[in-house]
């Protein structure tokens, strides 16, 4: 039933199914967010990056993905929903979080669109709104709340240094009957 799924949507972009073009549409649809190649990579180990690049392309060219240049310097991509033709008026809004790097797409949030001069065309919208995710910002709070329980943080970190001074000074301790043993000396 599931499979049915993937092969419908490939049947309206006009894709031909393969084994491979099904495992990499149903990969990115279970991730339930976009995913870069190196992503689709770490998650089908058993696929070559050329078969799964191939087939991102091939996604695009038919409009069954967009790409989305979140500013990480690796392009992500994601399923176009159902009525999606990847014109102006279907470009979305994408959130990119800075502390997991993931990037989500707001589907039920437009892209403003800009009223260009006289003679210009516009083709593209890139709308990348950056922060932290609810997931992200909920570990940040929970860390930040176990610090502040900490009641004697100060002077634990000043028990942290005197270790470490003392973990130093035995070091330089050995270093030294070492060298004096590989000299002979006493």
């Amino acid at each position: 039933m599931e499979e049915k799924k993937y092969l419908d949507l490939l049947a309206k972009r006009e894709i031909q199914p393969t084994a491979i073009r099904i495992l990499v549409l149903r990969t990115m649809m279970q991730a339930g967010r976009s995913v870069s190649l190196l992503d689709l990579e770490t998650m089908l180990d058993t696929v070559d990056k050329s078969t799964i690049f191939r087939t991102l392309t091939l996604f695009l060219s038919h409009h069954l993905i967009h790409s989305i240049d979140d500013g990480t310097g690796s392009f992500k991509y994601a399923v176009c929903s159902n009525s999606c033709s990847c014109d102006v008026s279907d470009l979305h809004t994408h959130f990119h979080c800075e502390k997991c790097n993931k990037t989500f797409c707001f589907t039920n949030i437009p892209t403003p669109v800009v009223k260009l001069p006289q003679g210009f065309t516009l083709n593209s919208i890139n709308y990348v709104l950056k922060g932290i995710c609810p997931d992200c910002a909920a570990e940040v709070n929970r860390e930040a709340s176990l610090k502040n329980k900490n009641p004697c943080s100060h002077s634990c970190s000043s028990l942290s240094l005197r270790n470490n001074i003392e973990t130093n000074t035995w070091i330089q301790k050995l270093l030294s009957l070492y060298a004096r043993r590989e000299t002979g000396r006493p």
